[in-house]
């Protein structure tokens, strides 16, 4: 690791400016254990310091020193970073790094390892592994802009009050989601009352997408595109999550999304498979793909109460549809999709739900998840 800074402000290799960490074991009746469970997701936060005897921490340990910045290798915690401010243990998912002070400030490195473009970097290595962990040379190979220390302090500080309006806005989408549910109890109360219809009785039709081979990159303005997973994955529509097709390959018309579809992930994580959302809005030239299911209501079901039911109430029941192993991708068939016990309130109560649920849309806060991972990597 070079301690000359003569590459500031240009594209750098990591391994030129970070070391991986190969600390002395602590000794002591105090000593921080970090756990990879103590840390939420993408925030860097600590929600407990666990502490005990160094002797009583265990053999799958490593030591890391108060300078350092510790980064969770294995998916899917690939964005689970920690700014340390005393020296301790952490578990062995946990990675310590050491940048070089002149040209680098780690948190501004933190920022780095939890932005997109890094995690994209991280699972793209780890693809098709039966154990994904981030590789070390990967990692240390990687190259992005490193911008003036100064310039880096700015954006430490900008980044930290993105960080802190996305807080606040997290909590309000909980506070709305908790104001929907207690709504659709008050409308509906128990459903054991209404008529139910299979689901397949209940839609046009339920139709996979279509995955051609992509560009590494997201698509420009409304240029041709594909859908990634994250698009529905945090319940909201974002139809910026996206892959660009090749100038070579055409789009699919049968295959493109519409305003009013419903779409819901066949394919994912044990925790995001049967994911679904209801498009309000589409810029348009945007294709579903292959592990997203797409469908319409047939009258007399409102779209948005489907979508909520199918969301909410209805997304344990559909997630034990999923085959597959807890550590693999889980899969929806669509024949069992199909068979899924679906109630019919009268269309009165539907609209009045609707009509409520668009009140409180929550979709206008969603865009604070993401800024201090786009903005992090500007040159």
């Amino acid at each position: 690791m070079t301690d000359k800074p003569q590459f500031v402000g240009k594209k750098v290799r990591l391994g030129d400016i970070v070391k991986i960490e190969k600390a002395s074991m602590p000794s002591g009746n105090n000593v921080w254990v970090l756990n990879l469970d103590a840390v939420e997701k993408g925030t860097g936060k600590v929600i407990v310091k666990n502490r005990m005897k160094a002797d009583s921490a265990g053999t799958s340990t490593v030591a890391f020193t108060a300078d350092a910045v510790l980064y969770s290798k294995l998916r899917p915690n690939l964005n689970k970073v920690v700014v340390a401010d005393e020296p301790g243990l952490a578990t062995s998912e946990m990675l310590p790094l050491i940048v070089n002070p002149e040209v680098l400030d780690r948190r501004y490195f933190a920022y780095l390892l939890r932005s997109n473009s890094f995690v994209n970097l991280a699972v793209s290595s780890t693809a098709g592994s039966k154990m994904p962990r981030m590789n070390k040379k990967t990692l240390l190979n990687a190259v992005f802009p490193i911008p003036s220390l100064e310039l880096q302090h700015q954006r430490i500080d900008l980044l930290s009050s993105i960080e802190k309006a996305r807080t606040k806005a997290e909590l309000l989408i909980q506070q709305l989601d908790t104001l929907v549910k207690s709504r659709f109890v008050e409308i509906f109360g128990d459903f054991a009352c209404y008529e139910t219809k299979p689901l397949i009785k209940c839609v046009d039709c339920i139709e996979a997408g279509k995955s051609p081979k992509c560009l590494a990159f997201s698509r420009k303005m409304a240029e041709p595109g594909v859908l990634k997973l994250s698009a529905i994955s945090s319940g909201v529509y974002c139809e910026n999550e996206n892959k660009a097709l090749p100038r070579s390959v055409s789009l699919t018309i049968d295959k493109v999304v519409h305003a009013n579809d419903i779409l819901l992930s066949r394919k994912n994580t044990p925790e995001l498979v049967g994911r679904s959302v209801l498009v309000k809005h589409t810029d348009g030239n945007i294709m579903f793909p292959d592990i997203i299911f797409r469908m319409h209501p047939l009258p007399p079901i409102n779209a948005m109460y489907l979508s909520y039911l199918l969301a909410g109430p209805l997304l344990h029941s559909i997630q034990s549809l999923a085959h597959g192993s807890a550590k693999s991708m889980s899969n929806i068939p669509k024949s069992e999709l199909a068979k899924l016990s679906i109630p019919i309130p009268a269309l009165n109560l539907q609209n009045e739900f609707a009509n409520f649920v668009s009140q409180v849309d929550k979709s206008r806060f969603i865009d604070l998840r993401n800024e201090s991972s786009k903005f992090v990597l500007k040159a």
